[in-house]
């Protein structure tokens, strides 16, 4: 157990679950019902998971340890310095795990008829195909630098690698370092002849090995690569003096965005035992040592994501999941898919269905005479859109198109700035979101005439319009044709132009007025059920539960006997089965092939049942901090949907299940296996 008590009564902290959950990815990088190659990318993804965490929470929790040091998270009590210790505790645990990982996924592949080699692992012939490689290919691209009056220290880019040497030359000691650019090719193959293994080296392990011959004439008393990640978090929030005609957003954030690369580092990697750099290193940046991690192996394990093209088609394929293929789109081609939505609503559950129906509304959209105007939210988008490309011809044809494209979107916001200029010039309406909320729904409103009338249809989802993660992620849709909801989409978008928050909806719940209100008043009536001797459920699908007024009303709802069943992918603050407090209330979390990121909040059962899926997890951030809607599902898409969240509630092979101790543990298998996301892949 950590030092740092982050489970208080009923409540886990949020960072410790963070890290439970990406302790649960790294479990996938040796659970052996994977195939190796993507054992290898859950090994990845448990990497940059954590470059992430650090930019992102670690940064955040340090900003508010500077602003307001004694101020305590609402759950667990502790201050964000306290937070940190726990975080570096646990974060080096999992590391050092994830090197053992790491060792054993390079054993498979030896065997499998890949070698990773390391620079000293290789033979004569082989050092000498690599540092002719290296001089030819690599050192042309580095830039290396020695440290005195007129060479000082450069500015070490976040989660870029740099290799740094203690030098000597004529009696004088000194240090040089090296910038290693992103554009050396992550991995080089060495021929061993026909016949045998292939054998790769990193580009880390290139330069290890021969980065020294940069400094010709000095000599090498020592040397390490590191890495330096840097606080990406940024307050882009406006006060009132921003909030003037000329005022412009883009700029405002594109200056923010700069900044990150000189904001202070929260994590320093460094190779193991090169004690005399990282004290040089540490002094000079001014950086604790618990920020300090060793490494062991690689820096960046994203050439793990790239390994299939070392084997043959046919042994790659053999390593990897059976390539996925979606369902046929429920509107037959050659049929007008706009007057099937008016018949009849369409529902698609990515990545078991393809975004291409969506695409394809979008398209006919910007060529059928009765459109009027087509009006979408942008959260993030595919860096090769087709939805922007529908949304070009639409407004060139004539079209009213309205894109509420969100610039906070982290880690998007270039991708994003860059797309508002493409629509911009295309003559789209560009808004830049609401005031200081983030705009992070996920809806499009079509308003059709047909002769005096007016018609609507609407796509409401769970998950962001990029076909690239519609691939990956898994996400509930509807397109509907419902008057009500279509009214409800057309005053949404009314709102957002003029930054209005207060307004009574006829069927939609949106954040920040009604969303929260709305989903406690379905939480209390199932609450009061249960009081009255009925039967009584709540289950819900998220990817986060941190909202602490929600974990409230669901430990009241608990009591009094609802039956709670939840699915939380990632963040979980709520601790299940406590006696007299929580005994009622179940969790269990799915990490498998794809990244589980619908949400689905559905209260009662057969007839008394309501169902939403919504934009929004139950964190205060959604809930409070964004603009976020939930839409009511009914009929025979409720059904489907329902089918869907009782088989993940089903799951014994990919379900974790979150104990009363705060551990997660696997589903206790009985009976037949049920894997759900590949049961949804059969149909």
């Amino acid at each position: 157990m950590n030092s740092v008590k982050f489970i208080n009564d009923i409540y886990i902290n949020r960072e410790y679950s963070w890290l439970l959950f990406n302790k649960r990815v790294l479990d996938q990088a040796t659970d052996n019902t994977n195939p190796l190659l993507e054992r290898c990318k859950f090994l990845s993804i448990f990497h940059s998971n954590f470059d992430e965490f650090f930019m992102v929470r670690v940064g955040s929790l340090l900003n508010d340890a500077k602003i307001n040091p004694d101020s305590t998270e609402n759950k667990t009590g502790l201050t964000a310095k306290k937070q940190v210790e726990g975080i570096l505790e646990c974060a080096k645990k999992y590391y050092a795990e994830a090197d053992g990982v790491y060792v054993k996924l390079k054993r498979e592949l030896n065997k499998a008829g890949l070698k990773i080699k390391k620079g000293d692992e290789l033979s004569d012939k082989q050092r000498l195909t690599c540092k002719a490689y290296f001089r030819t290919h690599v050192l042309p691209l580095l830039s290396p630098m020695v440290l005195d009056a007129k060479h000082p220290m450069m500015r070490f880019e976040s989660n870029n690698c740099y290799m740094v040497f203690e030098l000597s030359k004529s009696n004088r000691d000194m240090y040089g370092v090296m910038a290693i650019s992103p554009r050396i090719p992550r991995t080089f193959r060495i021929d061993d002849g026909k016949g045998k293994k292939a054998s790769i080296i990193t580009a880390e392990e290139l330069i290890r090995s021969f980065g020294y011959t940069a400094f010709d004439g000095y000599e090498i008393k020592s040397q390490a690569m590191l890495r330096l990640t840097r606080n990406a978090d940024f307050d882009a929030s406006l006060d009132d003096n921003d909030i003037e005609r000329d005022f412009d957003f883009s700029k405002f954030l594109m200056h923010k965005i700069e900044l990150r690369d000189t904001q202070d580092a929260v994590r320093l990697q460094i190779d193991e035992g090169a004690d005399s750099v990282k004290s040089f290193v540490l002094k000079t940046l001014g950086i604790k040592k618990q920020f300090c991690f060793e490494v062991k192996h690689a820096f960046d394990y994203k050439f793990l994501m790239s390994l299939g093209g070392y084997f043959s088609e046919e042994k790659s394929a053999a390593l990897k999941y059976k390539i996925a293929k979606p369902r046929v789109s429920p509107v037959p081609d050659g049929a007008n898919i706009i007057d099937a939505v008016l018949n009849k609503d369409i529902f698609l559950g990515y990545p078991f269905d393809s975004m291409d129906t969506l695409v394809r509304l979008l398209d006919k959209c910007a060529e059928d005479s009765r459109v009027a105007s087509i009006k979408i939210t942008i959260y993030r988008l595919d860096s090769h859109s087709r939805i922007v490309e529908a949304l070009k011809k639409a407004s060139e044809n004539g079209k009213d198109v309205t894109v509420v494209i969100e610039l906070c979107a982290r880690f998007d916001e270039e991708n994003n700035l860059y797309f508002s200029e493409v629509l911009k010039e295309a003559g789209c309406t560009i808004i830049y979101g609401m005031g200081n909320y983030k705009v992070h729904s996920k809806i499009i409103s079509i308003v059709l005439t047909d002769g005096d009338e007016i018609k609507y249809i609407t796509h409401l989802g769970t998950g962001n319009y990029n076909e690239q993660t519609s691939r990956l992620y898994t996400d509930l849709n509807i397109i509907t044709a419902d008057d009500g909801i279509g009214r409800d989409a057309v005053a949404f978008f009314r709102n957002i132009a003029i930054c209005n928050t207060d307004y009574d909806y006829e069927k939609l719940l949106i954040a920040p007025k009604s969303l929260k209100s709305g989903l406690i008043k379905y939480i209390e009536r199932e609450t009061e059920k249960a009081k009255s001797g009925k039967k009584a459920y709540i289950t819900a699908k998220m990817n986060s539960l941190t909202d602490k007024t929600i974990i409230d009303k669901l430990v009241a709802a608990s009591k009094a006997g609802v039956i709670i069943k939840l699915i939380v992918r990632g963040i979980c603050c709520i601790l299940p089965g406590v006696e007299g407090k929580t005994e009622n209330i179940s969790v269990i979390s799915i990490v498998g092939r794809f990244l589980e990121h619908s949400r689905v909040y559905c209260f009662g059962e057969g007839e008394d049942r309501v169902m939403f899926i919504s934009s929004a997890d139950l964190m205060t951030r959604n809930t409070d901090k964004r603009v976020e809607i939930a839409t009511p599902v009914s009929g025979e898409i409720a059904d489907r949907i329902y089918g869907m969240v009782y088989t993940m509630l089903s799951d014994n092979v990919k379900a974790r299940r979150l104990t009363s101790k705060g551990k997660y543990v696997p589903v206790e298998c009985v009976g037949e296996p049920i894997n759900s996301q590949e049961k949804f892949l059969i149909g």
